[in-house]
């Protein structure tokens, strides 16, 4: 699963490493979280961050979810629930961050969370799926969801799912305008563990509504 992540980066950071650009209005998130607005690169149009609400609103559905149920999708079901196949094929999507939260699961029943990152700290995207809903006063929500595939070594530990993180080459496979998705789902594999890291933070991030840099800081 994944409920929380970050993006701490600058919009000529973000210009730079995904070579698309951002509203230079854009402020770092340090607890990203859903049904927020947050910036994806969409397969229409892989240059142009879009902002769009996290959890997918599929566009036939009769309402807005606000119980989170979509903000992740598994990437073993993908091919088999009408609410994600469609977008597999049409409608991909990158989403940039620089680590996500997972709570750890301890001895005494509570929960840790955790700050995952890759250990250079660099930029990585997630995939995505998108949609666009239309209410029936006319209203247009687009909204994605993060794939999740199983846990790698470090993740196990601490959860037994994590997203997924695409290669820099699988992110262009990704955005790019092939349909066989038999190969698109290959690139939907557990991110190697040698390359990350991973540390306790503040309890703190578990409030939705506080976004700080100290949520980021290690606690012992």
């Amino acid at each position: 699963m994944c409920g929380r992540y970050t993006l701490t980066a600058t919009p000529d950071q973000l210009a730079l490493h995904f070579d698309a650009t951002l509203p230079q209005d854009f402020s770092p998130r340090f607890n990203a979280a859903p049904t927020q607005q947050l910036p994806v690169l969409l397969n229409k149009d892989p240059h142009q961050f879009e902002m769009l609400r996290w959890g997918l609103v599929p566009s036939w559905s009769k309402g807005i979810d606000n119980k989170y149920s979509m903000i992740n999708a598994r990437s073993e079901t993908l091919t088999e629930k009408p609410s994600f196949k469609k977008a597999l094929e049409q409608r991909r999507c990158i989403v940039p961050a620089d680590s996500f939260y997972e709570w750890k699961k301890l001895d005494d029943g509570t929960k840790q969370p955790m700050r995952i990152t890759l250990k250079d700290e660099d930029l990585f995207a997630f995939a995505g799926l998108w949609d666009t809903w239309k209410s029936p006063d006319g209203g247009i929500i687009r909204s994605f969801t993060i794939i999740t595939t199983d846990a790698n070594d470090l993740m196990r530990p601490i959860h037994d799912r994590m997203p997924v993180i695409l290669s820099r080459e699988a992110e262009k496979r990704w955005l790019d305008d092939q349909t066989d998705l038999s190969g698109l789902t290959t690139l939907l594999r557990p991110f190697s563990p040698e390359q990350m890291r991973a540390y306790p933070v503040s309890k703190r991030v578990n409030g939705a509504n506080i976004d700080e840099p100290s949520l980021i800081m290690p606690v012992h």
